[in-house]
This record gives C-alpha cells, sequence and structure tokens, in this order.
C-alpha cells in the first residue's frame, strides 16, 4: 500500500491470470468510496487484512462503494467487493457484457464525459472499450492498459500486440493528446510503477515519442 495524499491510495497485488503484480487505486470521495481495477491479494493473510482495513474504512465513512473498470482484462475482484458491500459496479457501456460476465454482477454504464459517483471522470483512450479515470481533487490520472510505467520513472504505450488491429500508436496518441490539457501531477498505472514526479512532462514525453 502507498499513500499518496488524504484518501489516496493504490496497492499492488499479485494477478495470477497476468502472472505479474498489478496496481490498484483506492480513493475516498465526498461521496463514495471508489476503487478503481481492484484485486484482492491472494495469500490468505494479506486477503484478511485487506478486507479489515476495508471494512473499517467502509464503516467509518458511511458512504457507498463504487467500483470503476478501466477496461475489462482489469475486473479482477470487482465482484466479489460489490457483492460484499452492495456496491455498484461502473463500466464503459461499450463494453457492458463483457464486464458484467467477468464480474458475475450487473453493471452501470457511463460514456466518457458522463457524471459520475465520486467525482470521476471517465476519459477516451481511442480503444472503445477502455477508459483512462481523472480524479481532480488529487490531480492523479488512472490509466488501464494504454499508459504503462517503467522503473526509471517514465511512461510509454503499451505494445501494439494489446491493441485491436484498427488502432496503431499514432492513433492512440491522437486519442489520448487531450490528457496533456489536465494539470496532471501523478500517473498511477496498472502495470508498471505509478509516477508522482514531473508527471506531465512523463506523459507528454510517452504521447509524443516516436
Amino acid at each position: 500500500m502507498t499513500r499518496f495524499a488524504d484518501g489516496l491510495w493504490r496497492w499492488i497485488a499479485y494477478y495470477e491470470e497476468w502472472r505479474d503484480t498489478v496496481g490498484c487505486v483506492y480513493y475516498e470521495a465526498p461521496d463514495a468510496i471508489v476503487l478503481i481495477d481492484p484485486l484482492v491479494p491472494a495469500e490468505a493473510s494479506e486477503a484478511v487484512r485487506f478486507w479489515k482495513a476495508l471494512d473499517r474504512d467502509v464503516a467509518r465513512v458511511a458512504l457507498p462503494v463504487h467500483v470503476y473498470i478501466t477496461v475489462f482484462w482489469h475486473v479482477r475482484s470487482a465482484g466479489e467487493i460489490v457483492r460484499r458491500y452492495d456496491g455498484t459496479l461502473n463500466v464503459p457501456s461499450r463494453a457492458r457484457a463483457t464486464n458484467e460476465r467477468r464480474a458475475g454482477v450487473a453493471a452501470s454504464v457511463f460514456r466518457p464525459g458522463d457524471e459520475l459517483p465520486g467525482g470521476i471522470e471517465a476519459l477516451a483512450t481511442g480503444r472503445s472499450t477502455e477508459v483512462a479515470y481523472w480524479i481532480p481533487e488529487h490531480r492523479s490520472l488512472v490509466p488501464g492498459d494504454v499508459l504503462l510505467g517503467a522503473d526509471d520513472g517514465s511512461l510509454r504505450l503499451c505494445p501494439t500486440s494489446w491493441l485491436p488491429a484498427s488502432v496503431t500508436h499514432g492513433k492512440l496518441r491522437v486519442a489520448l493528446k487531450p490528457l496533456l490539457d489536465l494539470p496532471v501531477e501523478r500517473v498511477l498505472v496498472s502495470h508498471g510503477e505509478p509516477v508522482t514526479a514531473a508527471a506531465l512532462t512523463r506523459l507528454r514525453e510517452a504521447l509524443t515519442r516516436t
């Protein structure tokens, strides 16, 4: 668990389906507890600690729980969390069926630009089934697969093999360019290291690198 600000945390857990660790985000908004692409740790003792901490937070703030998914591959533990807290699964409209099938719960759908619980903003990525999330209060960008973090603090676009045949790196850069208009202070990636220093510069470099 890494705390970035009051009410903003990122944790990593090993994901067997991916065979690597992945990043997940907890955001305590004024009107909701928000979890983005959450994964409960697989190791039993860590899972117990995770549930105790989350149970405590949910009871303390007495706010509805909203789970947000960037891309359907990241459903992970969403269904389990939604069922435990009678929460809401929020997913991009173009990926509703796949998200519901993987999570095993019904979903509330949105399109980029819709007003969302928790003050979260969903941003288009160039992939019709994937969004990135913007947390204005903390000037934090939470991408799914389209942006990856590196050990040196840089960002890069995902491999072209992860993209639909109709989406090239060039198209991805064009679609993601509006992110540069945001006052980004950190990028909390799912894959790789989060970027917390010169985040907007690192983002600009990733979107202009050829």
